[in-house]
């Protein structure tokens, strides 16, 4: 197996909605497993243990976080970036995830050449997307 970096991401009792909601953005297959599936006793037993979304070309996994885990997310912060230069699925994807969300900086041509934009979704998640110049 090779490694790789893939996000893990946390949510507060509603991953399986918020993957659901990924699965629909970029395509690719969803599994999701329940902390009832591996008997784990004093989680709710609908809650998300594990899922992953393996679409084409990157995957995120996530799960719902322990109790009284919100209070660590103070100060975390992290982006996900989309670089690449598949112009119509990049900015489809930026489309699709700003409808819900919060535009934080238009897809624009910037001063290094690409464009570039950034948003919050409706889960909070930030993301970048940087479509590579045509060469």
């Amino acid at each position: 197996m090779t490694t790789r970096l893939v996000a893990y991401l946390n949510f507060a009792g509603n991953t399986a909605e918020a993957m659901h909601y990924y699965q629909a953005i970029f395509g690719g297959e969803l599994t999701i497993s329940t902390f009832a599936d591996f008997g784990v006793p004093g989680m709710p037993a609908n809650g998300t243990m594990h899922s992953a979304l393996e679409a084409d070309g990157f995957a995120l996994m996530a799960a719902d976080a322990m109790p009284d885990a919100e209070r660590t997310w103070v100060g975390t912060r992290v982006n996900l970036a989309f670089m690449g230069d598949e112009v119509d699925r990049l900015s489809g994807w930026f489309e699709k995830l700003a409808a819900d969300g919060t535009i934080n900086q238009p897809l624009a041509k910037q001063v290094w050449g690409d464009t570039y934009g950034a948003l919050t979704d409706k889960y909070g998640l930030e993301w970048m997307f940087n479509l590579a110049a045509p060469q």
